[in-house]
């Protein structure tokens, strides 16, 4: 079911290879597809929407937004237990993202400059979440609760009509929950397109954030530099490292519940237990059988997944930060003593009792990761995603005349003359006044 490999170090770089070709043909397929849908909605606006939207989904739209009297009303129509457990859920990830927030500040030194940051939130952001049958409402949380505490003025949220027009309840019971303040029935590139372009219906956003296929990824990546967007993502992945300690029943369980996610994602296990390997190859073959998405999770694990036995924990740790994977598991005896030499992942789940899930849905930190080896210099979506900071400067007359001559100096020595008579011409006047 899943390779169990040697991992030395030529084996483990090979395998990297390998994953970092995922779905590169299909993208250069798409590229030109997206430029034509995000030109026809620049020149066209609604228009473009509501002819791309009957294109690719079947649906003439009506209006493109959603009162949001009705988007309450529709919420309704979630099962009570999942509103439980979208408020729970909303909960921990609010007090989880209001401990990023960051205040504005100023300091006054004692030649009477003053310096400082100012720390506000965008005006507006949207927010694209994949619709119909691919409903994830914890995807309306993760990405609408940040923005709402950063202090965006408006949350708007995109998101593909069902087959007969409607929009998923659940979906909107999440928006509800955190506080989305306008809701969209588009999907596709045509929505990523209205976002930053704006349209009569859309307004015009600062940034596009929310995860989707091929075509809205490559969208939100041509679109870049027009609006900010959070990320390019890729494939789901996770990497769990494990030594002899380890359940191969949730070592096993925790691979299939990424590798569902797509056939390109990708599920690896480094273990220092051959027979931890074997095991867990033989529990994933058990627990298969029972799942939905069974061919989804075989065709990823043959072709990106793998245990790979490590000669040691410091070998294994060693792939982890070369990968740097999505979401990082540490199922060994001390899982707490790796914690700080697991320097580029995403988001970790320390011990057998933090599964991956919990951090998809429950315990707080966000689910917007970088990926694809992203994870050296990206960080998860958080409130900081959504502010924009400026810096300020007040000079008196004393402090300058003080600072004129290292300043002049310096412009001259990068040759910009223009930059050091702005300086000189200040310090001629007040010389004269002395």
């Amino acid at each position: 079911m899943i390779q169990i490999i040697k991992g030395d170090r030529n084996t483990c770089e090979a395998f990297i290879a390998q994953l970092k070709t995922r779905d590169e043909e299909k993208g250069r397929r798409v590229d030109s597809a997206v430029a034509e849908i995000l030109a026809a909605v620049r020149k066209d606006g609604d228009a473009a929407v509501r002819q791309y939207t009957k294109q690719f989904d079947g649906v003439e739209l009506g209006a493109l937004e959603l009162p949001q009297e009705e988007v309450r009303r529709l919420a309704e129509a979630s099962a009570p237990e999942l509103r439980q457990a979208i408020a729970h859920a909303a909960e921990n990830i609010r007090a989880f993202h209001e401990r990023q927030k960051q205040q504005s500040w100023f300091e006054t030194r004692a030649d009477g400059v003053m310096v400082g940051q100012r720390v506000r939130g965008l005006k507006r952001a949207g927010i694209y979440v994949p619709g119909g049958t691919a409903a994830y409402p914890s995807s309306v949380l993760m990405n609408a609760i940040p923005a709402k505490i950063a202090g965006v003025e408006e949350v708007v949220m995109v998101t593909p009509p069902s087959k007969d027009g409607g929009m998923n309840p659940d979906i909107l019971a999440a928006a509800v929950a955190a506080g989305v303040d306008r809701v969209f029935c588009i999907g596709g590139a045509q929505a990523v397109a209205a976002l930053a372009y704006g349209t009569a219906s859309v307004p015009k956003v600062d940034k596009i954030v929310g995860p989707g296929n091929i075509y809205v990824a490559t969208a939100k990546k041509q679109l870049y530099g027009v609006v900010d967007i959070d990320m390019i993502a890729g494939p789901s992945e996770i990497l769990i490292m494990a030594d002899e300690t380890a359940d191969p029943r949730y070592l096993a369980a925790d691979l299939m519940s990424q590798a569902e996610h797509d056939v390109l994602a990708s599920a690896i296990l480094l273990t220092t237990s051959e027979r931890l390997a074997e095991e867990t190859d033989r529990e994933i073959a058990r627990q298969i059988a029972g799942l939905s998405r069974k061919e989804m999770i075989e065709a990823s694990l043959s072709g990106f997944g793998a245990a790979i036995v490590c000669d040691s924990i410091d070998v294994a740790l060693d792939f982890a930060n070369t990968l740097a994977p999505e979401h990082a598991e540490i199922c060994t005896k001390n899982p707490m003593e790796l914690l700080g030499r697991l320097d580029n992942a995403g988001s970790v789940f320390l011990g057998n009792y933090s599964p991956e899930p919990i951090g998809d849905y429950y315990a707080g930190p966000n689910h917007v990761l970088p990926t694809g080896g992203t994870a050296r210099f990206f960080s998860p979506l958080s409130v900081d995603s959504f502010v924009k900071k400026s810096g300020f400067i007040y000079y008196t007359q004393d402090a300058l005349m003080a600072a004129k001559s290292d300043v002049i100096t310096l412009a001259n020595a990068e040759g910009l003359t223009a930059h050091a008579n702005a300086i000189a011409v200040r310090a001629e006047e007040l010389e004269c006044m002395r």
